[in-house]
Parts: structure tokens; C-alpha cells; sequence
């Protein structure tokens, strides 16, 4: 399968910042033909203020268009308008609203910001979705939050691409004439699977896999020498060049496929981290009560839920600056 690839643009976080606060200026009922013409010469000073500008635009187009409602940012952006222009609850919706943009990151990459590459996949989920997939040799797929892949089945080979996030994979025996080996490719390694079922997560530079059934073969990109095979109730990191050697896999790490967030002693911050995987915008865990330590098993369907049972659970409490930007702080 051959597609057209993205360009790269980087954006510095301060232009994106001020785009997003041209954004929300411009939501506001004070905004006249002053501001705008304002924003206009801003956009317009330079290069980059301009592929800003476009970008937000494009997003939000794109978001109507593909979910043909308005735009999930259009409550984010309202709220914030509401505040006065240089208190402390603008400031943190702006950044809120940044971060939806940029995804954390110190740059806008079109190639590798979420909404555009999930819009370029074969098949993704946004954040808190879950999706399961059957493909056209039987194999059964399950696409954890904020997931994109790539399907590309040829007479030679079935291929997947994990592009970012989670998937659960069940594979099935090839009926083709002549059979056609699995493969699963990430940014750092390929994997084999040896008629098995396996989970892949994708991380930064890096990768996870963690086996259910069966084996799977593990090749890094750049170091072939490296392969290791990972069996049956085993789990490993990978990158380009190596496979950490394999530890127990445990039930916590694939217990999304069940719909569930397990916590076993687990460090708060840590367990807010993979609560936010499933949340959009950002959820902070303030560091006065980080090493607070959760046990449970919590609905992964249900953010607003297991936040409510945290402060049941623990002395914090839940400050919403907007529905996109959560603090969990000390009670």
C-alpha cells in the first residue's frame, strides 16, 4: 500500500501559544474589527505565525468534517474566552489548549501529531476508544486508545504497522495457496508471531510486547543480530537495536482488553499517567503526593469515575480547570 507522506513543520511552543491565544481572543464577545485586524497582522508577520494559524484551522475542520459534529475543542475554546485576558485561568486553558495541539511535545509535527496521523491510517481510535478488528485472513485485532495502523496485505505477506499506541492481536492460520507470514512492524523492531495471540504497545523510540499464547520473534531495526523470541506469559521491551531479555507478563499489563485499568501498590503519578492515556487533554498528579500508592481495578471507560473513587481512596482532591485540564491535588 503506497501513501502520500506528510511533511514535516515544526512550530516553535511559544508561536503555538500564541495561536492558541489568538484562538481564544478571538472567541470572545470583546473581539471587534481591532482585534481582528490585530490577529491578521500577527498571522501574517511571519512564515511560521501563518502555519499556526493554518494548522488549527485545519484541525478543527477536519475534526467537523470526519465527525460531523462541531469541533470536540469548540467547549475548551468557549470556557477559556469567558476568562479575563491575562489572569492565571487564562494562562492555563491557553496551555491546556496547546497541549491538545502539540501533544506535550516542544514542537507541532504534522507528520506525527495524533488527529493527522490517525486521519492517515487504515484504522485508528481517538483517545478512550477502543476498537476491535477482523481482518481478511480472520485475525482479530483489538486498537487500545489513541491507536493507528497500517494494514497492508500482499501475496507474499500480511502486514501490520502499529503507527502509535496499543493493539491486541490474535492471529489466524493463512488459507492462502501459499501462506503468508505475519508480521507486525513498529518504528523500532518487526515482529513475527508464531501462531499466537500477543500484545504490542508502541512507545517513544521504543516499543512493549507482551505474549498470551504462543511466541513472537522480536528483530530490532537496526541490530538483526539482536533477535530474541519471547514466549508464553513473557513480556519484554525492545528498541532499534536491542530486546531487553524477558520478564513474567502480568495480568495488569494487558487488562485493557478487558476494559479494566488494574493498580496493584502503584505510584500515584504513575497511575494518573496511564489513566490519562484514556483521557483527552491533560491529567496532572501534583508532586506533593505523588508516591501516594492505589490498588483497585478501575473502568477505563469511565475517567470521571475512577477520579471520584480516588478521592475516596486517598486524601486529594480534583481541580477541573477546564474538561481538558485535571489536577489531582492534596485534600
Amino acid at each position: 500500500m503506497t501513501r502520500a507522506t506528510a511533511p514535516t513543520v515544526a512550530v516553535r511552543p511559544e508561536v503555538a501559544h500564541a495561536a492558541v491565544e489568538w484562538l481564544v481572543t478571538l472567541q470572545g464577545s470583546d473581539a471587534d474589527d481591532a482585534t481582528r485586524a490585530a490577529w491578521r497582522r500577527w498571522r501574517d508577520q511571519h512564515p511560521e505565525h501563518a502555519r499556526a494559524w493554518a494548522h488549527i484551522e485545519a484541525v478543527n475542520a477536519r475534526l467537523a468534517r470526519l465527525r460531523g459534529v462541531a469541533s470536540p475543542l469548540a467547549s475548551t475554546v468557549a470556557s477559556a474566552a469567558l476568562t479575563p485576558p491575562r489572569s492565571a485561568g487564562r494562562r492555563h486553558a491557553v496551555r491546556a489548549l496547546a497541549t491538545l495541539f502539540v501533544g506535550g511535545g516542544v514542537a507541532w509535527m504534522t507528520r506525527e501529531h495524533t488527529p493527522l496521523q490517525g486521519w492517515l491510517a487504515d484504522a485508528a481510535t481517538a483517545v478512550g476508544e477502543q476498537r476491535r478488528l477482523t481482518l481478511d485472513d480472520g485475525t482479530h485485532l483489538r486498537l487500545n486508545t489513541d491507536t493507528a495502523i497500517d494494514v497492508a496485505f500482499s501475496a507474499t505477506e500480511r502486514r501490520v504497522v502499529l503507527k502509535r499506541g496499543e493493539i491486541d492481536i490474535e492471529t489466524a492460520r493463512d488459507t492462502a495457496l501459499t501462506p503468508r507470514p505475519f508480521v507486525v512492524a513498529t518504528q523500532a523492531a518487526t515482529l513475527r508471531p508464531l501462531g499466537t495471540r500477543f500484545v504490542v504497545r508502541h512507545l517513544t523510540d521504543a516499543g512493549w510486547i507482551g505474549v498470551t499464547e504462543g511466541a513472537v520473534s522480536v528483530r530490532p531495526a537496526e541490530t538483526v543480530a539482536a533477535e530474541r523470541i519471547v514466549m508464553a506469559g513473557q513480556a519484554a521491551q525492545f528498541t532499534a537495536r536491542s530486546v531487553a531479555a524477558p520478564a513474567p507478563l502480568s495480568d495488569a499489563a494487558t487488562a485493557w482488553t478487558d476494559g479494566m485499568l488494574v493498580a496493584a501498590d502503584m505510584r500515584l503519578d504513575a497511575f494518573l499517567a496511564d489513566v490519562d492515556r484514556y483521557r483527552p487533554g491533560h491529567l496532572r498528579c501534583d508532586p506533593a503526593i505523588a508516591d501516594l500508592r492505589v490498588s483497585g481495578t478501575f473502568p477505563i471507560a469511565d475517567t470521571d469515575r475512577i477520579l471520584d473513587a480516588l478521592r475516596g481512596m486517598l486524601p486529594v482532591r480534583i481541580h477541573f480547570l477546564t474538561r481538558y485540564w485535571t489536577t489531582v491535588l492534596p485534600a
